[in-house]
C-alpha cells in the first residue's frame, strides 16, 4: 500500500508538470503571446527627420552583373566588379571598358597603372590592358580578403578571416600585419563577426579601419600603431546598429567620412571629428534587412552606392545641387 501511495503521488506531480507545460505552450503560440516587451520597433527608424538629410538621389545605373562585389571611383570614372569582370562606366552610364578575368574579383583598387585585385585568398597586380602581371597567395587557410587600399609604397589588405590588416609592397612581398590591439595584452583587437571588414585611406594619406564589432572607426599608421578612433552605437541616426557596422566607409574631399550599414540599411556622413554630419539615404530607400552598400565619392562630393540587393549603382548629390531621382540607365 505504501508503494502504491508513492506511485499515485508521483503520477499527480507528473500531471501537474505536463499541465503547466501545455498551458505555457498554448499561451506562447502566435496570436496568444503578449510579445517581447523589449523588442525594438525598427519601423520607427526607417525614416529620419528631413532636416538631417543632406543628399538627394539623382540617378540609378543598373549593372549587368549577376553578383556585383565592389565599387570604386577613380578620376571621376566608375569602376564596378562582379562575376569575373570589372566594368568601367561614365557618370552618365556609358560603358567605357570591360575587363574579363579567369578569377572572380571580391574587391579591387584602381591606380594610374592598372589594378590591384583580390579574390578570397589571392591578390593580383593587373595592368591597364587587363594583363595579370603578378599573382600571389595569402598563405593562410582561413584568409578572407574583404578590402584593399593603396598608399605610398603600401598595399593594405583587410583579412576578415584572421581579423588582421596585412601590408604588402607592390611586388607582392609581405611586409607585416597587425590585429588592432592598442597595447600588448589588450583584451580586444579587431572584432569581426562576419565578412564585413573595411578600410580606406583619406586625402591626407591616413589609414582608417572599421572595427565592426565595436561600431568604431580607427586610425592607424601603416605599421599598425593606433593613432585615433571614434565610435557610435545605437539605432538612432547618430549610431551604428546591429552586431557589426558600419559595413563600408569612404571619404569626401574635405575629410568627412561616408558610412553605410547593413540590416537597418542607411548611408550617412560624419565630420572628421566623428560627429554626425547628415543622412545621405535613409533606410526606407533600401531593402529590409539588406546588405551594406559599397560606397565611393567623386571630386564633387557626389556619393555612389552599390546596392547589392537591387543590383544598382545609386548616385546621390549634395542638396545644394539639383537632383530628384529621374532616370534608371541599363549598362
Amino acid at each position: 500500500m505504501k508503494n502504491k501511495g508513492i506511485i499515485i503521488f508521483l503520477l499527480l506531480i507528473a500531471a501537474v508538470i505536463v499541465g503547466t507545460i501545455v498551458i505555457e505552450y498554448r499561451s506562447g503560440r502566435p496570436g496568444r503571446s503578449d510579445g517581447n516587451p523589449f523588442a525594438l520597433d525598427i519601423e520607427a527608424y526607417k525614416t529620419v527627420n528631413p532636416a538631417l538629410i543632406n543628399y538627394a538621389e539623382s540617378k540609378n545605373l543598373k549593372v549587368n552583373l549577376n553578383s556585383p562585389t565592389a565599387l570604386k571611383i577613380f578620376q571621376d570614372t566608375i569602376y564596378v566588379s562582379g562575376d569575373n569582370r570589372i566594368l568601367v562606366i561614365s557618370q552618365s552610364g556609358t560603358l567605357y571598358n570591360e575587363y574579363i578575368f579567369s578569377f572572380q574579383p571580391v574587391t579591387f583598387e584602381v591606380t594610374a597603372g592598372g589594378f590591384y585585385i583580390a579574390a578570397l585568398d589571392k591578390l593580383f597586380k593587373v595592368d591597364k590592358s587587363g594583363e595579370v602581371l603578378t599573382e600571389w597567395e595569402v598563405a593562410d587557410s582561413t584568409v578572407h580578403i574583404t578590402a584593399l587600399a593603396v598608399a605610398g609604397e603600401n598595399l593594405m589588405v583587410a583579412d576578415a578571416g584572421n581579423r588582421k590588416i596585412l601590408r604588402y609592397n607592390f611586388d607582392g612581398d609581405f611586409i607585416d600585419a597587425f590585429d588592432g590591439k592598442a597595447d600588448e595584452g589588450a583584451l580586444h583587437g579587431f572584432i569581426v563577426p562576419g565578412p564585413q571588414f573595411d578600410l580606406c585611406i583619406n586625402n591626407d594619406n591616413e589609414l582608417w579601419v572599421v572595427n565592426p564589432g565595436l561600431h568604431a572607426l580607427e586610425n592607424y599608421s601603416f605599421e599598425g600603431k593606433l593613432r585615433g578612433h571614434w565610435s557610435h552605437s545605437g539605432v538612432d541616426p547618430e549610431g551604428f546598429s546591429g552586431c557589426c557596422n558600419p559595413g563600408h566607409i569612404a571619404f569626401l574631399g574635405d575629410g568627412r567620412f561616408v558610412t553605410s550599414e547593413k540590416g537597418l540599411v542607411r548611408i550617412k556622413t560624419y565630420r572628421a571629428s566623428g560627429e554626425l554630419d547628415g543622412v545621405v539615404a535613409e533606410p526606407v530607400k533600401f531593402t529590409d534587412n539588406g546588405q551594406a552598400p559599397d560606397i565611393a565619392a567623386d571630386s564633387k562630393d557626389n556619393i555612389y552606392a552599390l546596392d547589392y540587393d537591387r543590383k544598382l549603382i545609386r548616385i546621390f548629390v549634395p542638396l545644394t545641387k539639383e537632383g530628384a531621382i529621374s532616370t534608371v540607365t541599363d549598362i
